[in-house]
């Protein structure tokens, strides 16, 4: 065997046909009734509705998709008919596509009711070809699918062949042998070019393949041509996964599902041993992980956790991930139990060792790092925050919000303004995201304080005033506007203090929607403690 031929891929094509009608179905859970009823689905097209998919007994009695649902009910006024629904559609079918991830990783949709499965390498490890692909239809016929899978070197052969010989293997290098007998509606190049392959007396696949490529380029174009290179096993475009590979994976399978709490815990413990062994052969540390819990009725949970430093221990990969456990909103639900639970690293970086027998800093470090994760894994990564100094003088844009993990170590090494003793502070303890306006009634022209102001329905008078402190906003940011603010720290009668501002200036440049000049606008902007 070549070199080339050992690196050629394998793909499995999956094709759920009544994937509309079998969702349906598999709701009601045989509460349908009479399962010899026939059922359709149907879909707005046209202006018309159409049959977008049917059962078995609505086929046997020659309805077919496409037909307008009139004619179907003509045929069938019994007929039982239900609303397509493409997104319930489609979320079936990313639900099948996580389960299939217990084959392989890569796995591609094959849109609107197929799936693509790069094989390579990895049929072994469930008997071969055959005994994969007959494990994969089984199951899925039990969940209440109906299946079609093929396997070949490339995409488009495999799903050449779902659509017309369902369960066949081909070996690499014999894709043009196993479709040449099939029409050229098989290959799926639209209604348009199928038309003109029959009118030019091109029935077959066989039939095309045996012209020169040069005259089906010229007469049909070189993406078609590229289509039917492809479904021959000339050269293959590879497939879309739906997920980045993770950079390393450890799984455990059962031969009887596990449901229990401990043996949980016992599962992900070992593969934490697994996962952290083969990583520490290449120097490397786990920033972000993933646990995923396949359910023997197809159910995918999956669990992730991240970390602000690489990690290089299973104890702590075990704590992270009993803290997210414990916090789920939705307990993880074994149902029938799981049959296999797979344990990946998606992002991984290389260790760097540091001093930590005489430096203290460093010991600081870990366990501050370390406490942050946990609280991420309970309550979310995007809630655990550091603030990071900005060099912009706008208030509501000095400060940066970034999540604690990924940001830890320079929130450390920032520098903020030093704060001049015995002096009052310049920006509040609490400050608005938003400047809230407020009424202000008079106010000292052309740049004083007001003398008293209305805020959240509460009248406020103003005692004691220090500014203004006058911020104009950054020339490329004002849109064609003049934007500026003069700032007053104020306290009024209850001894409240208030950060405000006045947006644009007495003597012009604030213009209302009709573009008529308007007085400035008043905002409380913070309070001070």
């Amino acid at each position: 065997m070549s070199a080339n031929s050992l690196n050629r891929r394998r793909i499995l094509s999956l094709w759920l046909p009544r994937l509309p009608i079998d969702r349906i179905q598999r709701f009601f859970n045989g509460a349908l009734g009479n399962d010899s009823e026939p059922s359709i689905v149907v879909i707005k097209e046209n202006n018309a509705l159409v049959i977008h998919a049917l059962d078995d007994a609505a086929s046997r009695l020659g309805l077919h998709i496409g037909q307008p649902l009139a004619n179907a009910r003509a045929m069938c006024p019994d007929l039982r008919v239900f609303d397509a629904d493409v997104v319930a559609d489609a979320k079936t079918l990313s639900d099948i596509a996580d389960w299939c991830d217990r084959f392989t990783p890569l796995v591609a949709l094959d849109p609107p009711h197929g799936l693509f499965l790069d094989i390579t390498g990895c049929a072994h490890l469930f008997g071969g070809e055959a005994a994969l692909l007959q494990t994969l239809v089984r199951a899925l016929a039990r969940q209440g699918f109906a299946v079609s899978a093929a396997i070949a070197g490339t995409s488009v052969c495999a799903r050449t062949l779902t659509r017309q010989a369902s369960g066949t293997i081909v070996a690499d290098g014999s894709e043009a042998a196993a479709i040449d007998r099939f029409p050229v509606s098989a290959l799926g190049a639209g209604e348009a070019i199928t038309t003109g392959l029959r009118r030019a007396g091109l029935k077959t696949i066989g039939d095309v393949a045996s012209r020169n490529p040069s005259e089906i380029t010229a007469r049909f174009g070189a993406r078609f041509s590229t289509l039917l290179a492809h479904a021959l096993g000339q050269g293959d475009a590879p497939i879309n996964p739906r997920k980045p590979l993770p950079d390393y994976i450890v799984e455990k399978r059962f031969a009887e599902p596990i449901a229990t709490d401990t043996m949980i815990a016992m599962t992900l413990s070992r593969l934490a041993d697994t996962l952290i062994a083969s990583m520490e052969k290449q120097g490397k540390g786990a920033r972000r992980l993933e646990a995923a819990f396949f359910r023997t009725d197809g159910v995918v949970r999956a669990i992730m956790v991240e970390t602000g430093r690489p990690v290089t221990q299973s104890a702590v990969i075990d704590r992270l991930f009993r803290e997210r456990l414990d916090a789920l909103a939705d307990p993880l639900d074994p149902g029938f139990g799981f049959d296999m639970v797979r344990l990946s690293a998606s992002r991984t970086e290389i260790v760097v060792q540091e001093q930590r027998d005489l430096d203290a800093h460093v010991h600081d470090n870990d366990e501050l790092a370390a406490l942050i994760d946990r609280i991420a894994a309970r309550i979310g990564g995007k809630r655990v925050v550091v603030h990071l100094p900005e060099d912009t003088h706008i208030p509501e844009c000095a400060v940066l919000v970034a999540p604690a993990q990924h940001h830890l170590a320079a929130a450390m090494q920032a520098e903020w303004p030093d704060r001049i003793e015995s002096e009052p502070p310049l920006r509040p303890l609490r400050l608005f995201e938003k400047p809230e306006p407020i009424k202000v009634p008079f106010a000292t022209v052309p740049d004083g304080p007001p003398h008293q102001f209305t805020w959240r329905r509460a009248l406020h008078a103003v005692v004691r005033v220090e500014g203004p402190e006058r911020i104009a906003m950054e020339w490329w940011r004002q849109d064609g506007k003049q934007l500026t603010r003069d700032y007053f720290r104020i306290e009024d009668a209850e001894g409240l203090r208030f950060w405000i501002f006045r947006d644009g200036l007495y003597e012009g440049g604030v213009f209302d929607g009709d573009g008529e000049p308007a007085s400035p606008g008043w905002y409380v902007h913070g309070l001070f403690a």
